[in-house]
């Protein structure tokens, strides 16, 4: 979750801020200042939205369904529920108050930082992360001793 959150929030916040404001060197230092705080509230997201996206996912697909199938869905779930919320929650921590802005500009945004979102998650974030955690478990199975072949 770490990986993946980092990665995420690096690149989406400051891309949707640039969006909303304009590219430019203030708009994404201004974005960089409230990004550990629009961190928090992805987590707090990850967390909130984890057994939700599980359960839509499962009602979705079958169990004999591929292992690629799941997390592509599991992916495409859990995005749509995180933007739907942080379309909302995230320019109240981005501007330190909280306004009906968000709201009534939400289906104008909404699918903006979905896409967005997805893109970032599906083609970056989430491969990234994989790859990393199968190095991390091929270097644990090695100082183990445990050959690939053991192991599946």
């Amino acid at each position: 979750m770490a990986i993946i959150s980092v990665i995420s929030v690096n690149i989406i916040a400051p891309l949707i801020t640039c969006f909303e404001m304009g590219f430019s060197f203030s708009t994404w230092a201004a974005a960089l200042r409230t990004m550990p705080f629009i961190w928090l509230a992805v987590v707090a997201c990850v967390l909130a939205t984890y057994l939700p996206a599980e359960w839509a996912t499962g009602r979705i697909l079958d169990n004999d369904d591929s292992y690629n199938a799941h997390i592509l869905t599991n992916i495409l779930v859990t995005v749509c529920m995180m933007s739907v919320i942080l379309t909302i929650v995230a320019p109240w921590i981005a501007t330190g108050g909280i306004s009906m802005e968000p709201i009534e500009h939400f289906f104008f945004r909404w699918p903006r930082n979905f896409a967005i979102s997805l893109f970032v998650e599906a083609l970056i974030a989430q491969p990234l992360a994989r790859a990393a955690m199968n190095k991390l478990h091929a270097a644990l199975d090695s100082r183990c001793g445990a050959s690939p072949e053991s192991v599946a």
